[in-house]
């Protein structure tokens, strides 16, 4: 198989995700899969074996629940991919969709909690308002929470009695505080741990009548569980020796905690017994778990993958949980670990090496978007795509990234995009020294934040770049902040300590519109028509600019959001850019497929 038929027939092979079930019905699951070429939620009925798709719509859909009963499938359905909209269910067995909250207007999906009593909790964002409604079929949606500070749902309890909110009242969303509320409103408990450490709800224990809230604390420094009661105000920390970053979810009779531990970009699952304090160790490949959940059974179910071996869904019992439909995906290359030393500590980094070729090879540094995300050892078809067509592949845990402790992802004060940069710009450094990188053949490129970071690196770094590639970025922070989702304004108000008025030239100092007369090299901007996340119009204007100054530059349009959850879409939009940086970085290109 040629290079590029093996990449594209890594976009084209079938996935899934991790499949959800009832807690009241653990034989009814649904997941996403891109089986028909586009993500879609499906059924599956684990006692028959029948799977069918629930949704079918051009572009999409992006979010989907299952009642704890297993009668319904709720999903939200948006315009165009613009993430804005309403949702919707249909019965588990198929049948015809309803409308979930009639005469509830349409928002940005904050969350969707379910109970077994029927009752539905929405979270919504529209027109500066953030809202939280509790909707029963039949009935008018009731307003619970309204606030211009962003807050979401986190779970409500199986009876529907507590419902838990996530909130940044006190002014940081990035850190936000926990509020246990009754469906009047009356408030239960709250948790708010004061500035820089976020109390983060996960979920009520999966058992009837029990009010014990699971939730993720940061009172040492790194995320850890926390099991609360709300009503007495008992709480429970769950401390581990072992490093990395903690997440956890109930097993479903209340008395256990799977934890999964992400540490220096591979996971690790872990069983807690609440009664006897013993941690078990779950044995996993060698990799990255995206998601578990424990089966009724005790075994866990996980969706599990590496840089070189395609996802998989696994069971902590040996098998396979579920097949994907058609030819698997091509393997690629494993990474190697980077760690260097950078301006503000130990930046780790990862590096995908082509199969052919000598070094120093043409590089080209991917950088996450988030920025409180970070870059793991994960199968990737993008990161192999530019693998195959003979760039080495370099992926760094910049300050600001999470993983690596609340200090490091916290890092970001006062020099937004310059300090991740000079991250970069070390192990670039690095790379060159050790002659990996070509250092006339380096290509900065990422999405959204790392499509932020890219553009404002060509301006700010202007001779260390041949070229740049920037999906869905954020040139001009304060157009940004105007015409973004309220969910975003939020966390732009967080990070930059106040709104685009009240803090006029920090946003400035970061945005890459500042900077565009500095900007050497060729750039490459692919854009969403319909994107709440990254607007249209500044990139416009960024891109005028750019034509001010006679700077070379090629533009990239589609209609949706982010990366597109048509697989099709995603096959172009790699081509476009592999064709760009082969271009500028003095490589043969691809031969005219007409």
């Amino acid at each position: 198989m040629k290079a590029e038929e093996r990449w594209q027939a890594r976009f084209r092979a079938s996935r899934t995700t991790l499949p959800s079930w009832a807690r009241q019905a653990p034989n009814r699951s649904i997941y996403r899969s891109n089986a028909t070429g586009t993500w879609e939620v499906y059924a599956w009925d684990r006692a028959s074996g029948v799977t069918r798709q629930v949704t079918h719509r051009p572009k999409g859909t992006a979010h989907a629940a299952l009642d704890p009963t297993g009668q319904w499938i709720y999903w939200f359905a948006d315009t165009d991919g613009d993430e804005f909209g309403v949702w919707w269910r249909q019965p588990f067995t198929g049948g015809p969709d309803e409308l979930v909250a009639p005469g509830l207007a349409p928002g940005q999906p904050g969350g969707l909690s379910l109970s077994a009593t029927g009752l539905a909790a929405i979270s919504l964002a529209a027109d500066g308002v953030f809202t939280i409604h509790l909707v029963r079929p039949g009935e008018p949606p009731l307003l619970l929470y309204e606030n211009a500070e962003a807050a979401w749902v986190a779970d409500m309890s199986l009876d529907g009695q507590l419902i838990a909110i996530n909130h940044g009242e006190y002014g940081d969303f990035r850190h936000p505080a926990l509020r246990v509320v009754r469906p009047s409103g009356e408030t239960v408990g709250e948790l708010h741990d004061g500035p820089g450490k976020g109390v983060l709800g996960l979920g009520f224990a999966p058992v009837a009548g029990d009010r014990r809230l699971l939730a993720l604390h940061e009172r040492r420094h790194r995320q850890e569980p926390l099991v609360w009661d709300p009503v007495t105000g008992e709480q429970r920390e769950i401390w581990l020796k072992d490093p990395g970053e903690l997440s956890a979810e109930w097993y479903h009779d209340g008395r256990g905690l799977l934890i999964l531990r992400d540490d220096r970009a591979r996971s690790h699952l872990h069983r807690y017994d609440l009664a006897g304090g013993v941690l078990s160790r779950i044995e996993t490949p060698h990799g990255v778990i995206d998601a578990a959940a424990p089966r009724p059974a005790g075994h866990v179910e996980y969706s599990w993958s590496s840089a070189s071996r395609p996802p998989v869904i696994r069971s902590s019992n040996g098998q396979v949980v579920l097949n994907s439909a058609g030819p698997p995906a091509p393997p690629s290359v494993p990474v190697e670990d980077l760690d260097v030393e950078g301006p503000g500590g130990r930046i780790h980094a990862l590096l995908s090496r082509p199969e052919t070729g000598h070094a120093p090879f043409p590089a080209v540094f991917l950088l996450h978007g988030g920025p409180n995300t970070h870059d793991r050892d994960v199968f990737s078809p993008e990161v192999a795509a530019w693998v195959d067509a003979g760039f080495a592949v370099v992926r760094v845990n910049y300050r600001g990234s999470s993983g690596y402790g609340s200090a490091w992802r916290d890092a970001l004060h006062g020099d937004v995009g310059h300090i991740e940069l000079s991250d970069v710009a070390a192990v670039r450094e690095r790379l060159v020294e050790r002659g990996v990188a070509d250092p006339a053949r380096t290509v900065i490129a990422g999405t959204a934040w790392g499509g932020f970071l890219t553009l404002l690196g060509l301006g700010t770094q202007p001779d260390l770049w041949a070229a740049g590639i920037a999906a869905v970025p954020i040139a001009c922070h304060q157009t940004s902040y105007e015409d973004e989702a309220e969910s975003l304004r939020a966390y732009h108000r967080a990070l930059f300590g106040g709104s685009a008025d009240e803090q006029p030239d920090r946003y400035a100092a970061s945005s890459p519109i500042t900077y565009v007369e500095q900007v050497k090299s060729p750039v490459l901007i692919l854009a969403g028509e319909n994107d709440t996340r990254c607007p249209l119009r500044q990139i416009e204007k960024y891109v005028a600019r750019l034509a001010e100054h006679g700077r070379e530059h090629e533009v990239y349009t589609y209609d949706a959001i982010r990366g597109s959850h048509v697989v099709s879409e995603r096959i172009a939009q790699i081509e476009v850019q592999l064709d760009f940086a082969r271009k500028h970085c003095g490589l043969p290109l691809r031969p005219d497929p007409h």
